[in-house]
Order: structure tokens, then C-alpha cells, then sequence
């Protein structure tokens, strides 16, 4: 029996059933297969079963209706195919085995740098030195600025209160 397996993520490896000759597909509850994703059209498609072959049919949805990645409105869903409905991606399984893809050759081979592994740090005999580590001791000079200004505020203020004291009598 054929079914559709849900591919993109948050959706990954749910699965619908083709069981009725005519399923609609849509993000609203009244669809046979709701999908709840706002790429999805309230009614997007339908999906008919015509013997052994699959009918897609597009009903005017804002996104639209892909084929391995092709627009259509209406076609035949072959099993291994990749069906998208706006940005949700599910594929074709029916049992039967899927059409093989010839093996595509690389363009070119990257190399992915390795990091340096532990074992070498300590075959060395050195470890690495670092001059900071970023929890140092912040040094405390603001508390020794305040110390300096709040000295001088209160030998001025003593002053000013024997000047006060001496000068004010005569």
C-alpha cells in the first residue's frame, strides 16, 4: 500500500497511508492528511490513486506543488520520488522497489582539517602556555582613586570645620 514519509524536520518520519482513492492534503483539520505548517495551503492538494499509479493535483495553493523539486499542477508520483507541499517534504514509498539512481561522482574531494588531538599535546613534553586565561585579578586601582579623593574631601571638610571654629569667635 502505498504512503508518504514526512522528510522535513519537526514532521521527520511520520507517515500517511494512501488508503481512499482521493485523500486531500492541507494544513486545515477537515483534510485527510493535515499537515499544520503555515507553508502548507489550508486545502494544498489532493492525491489520487488511479490503479498502481499516484495522481498529484495541486488546488491553487499559495506555495505550490513540487515533483523532485519541478512545479506541477497535476502528475504522477512515482515511489521514490520526493513530493513538497510549500517547505514540507515527504517521499513516495510503495513497496516496490525505486528506480535506481545512477552514483553521481564527486566534483572535487575536500579535505577537512583536523584539529590537534590530546595524545599529541602530551607527546611533546610541552603543554601549550598561555600568558592569560581571562580570570585574572582585575586590579583594584578604582578603590584606591576613591581612597586618595575621599582623603582629600575630608582633610578639606576638617579644615573647613577648624577654620570655622577659630575664625568664627572674633
Amino acid at each position: 500500500m502505498p504512503r508518504l514519509v514526512l522528510l522535513s524536520e519537526g514532521y521527520t518520519g511520520r507517515t500517511y497511508e494512501l488508503k481512499a482513492d482521493k485523500t486531500t492534503v492541507g494544513r486545515v483539520s477537515d483534510n485527510a492528511f493535515e499537515i499544520p505548517e503555515a507553508s502548507v495551503s489550508s486545502h494544498h492538494a489532493e492525491i489520487l490513486l488511479r490503479g498502481t499509479e499516484v495522481l498529484v493535483r495541486d488546488l491553487n495553493s499559495t506555495n505550490g506543488t513540487f515533483i523532485n523539486g519541478e512545479r506541477v499542477t497535476e502528475a504522477v508520483l512515482k515511489s521514490g520520488q520526493i513530493l513538497r507541499l510549500g517547505t514540507i517534504e515527504m517521499r513516495l514509498e510503495t513497496g516496490a522497489p525505486a528506480a535506481a539512481k545512477p552514483k553521481q561522482a564527486l566534483d572535487q574531494t575536500r579535505v577537512i582539517p583536523q584539529g590537534v588531538k590530546l595524545d599529541e599535546l602530551s607527546s611533546t613534553g610541552t603543554a601549550p602556555e598561555f600568558k592569560t586565561t581571562g580570570f585574572e585579578k582585575k586590579s583594584n586601582r578604582g578603590a584606591k582613586v576613591f581612597a586618595i579623593v575621599a582623603g582629600i574631601i575630608a582633610v578639606c571638610l576638617l579644615g573647613a570645620l577648624l577654620w570655622v571654629v577659630f575664625f568664627s569667635k572674633q
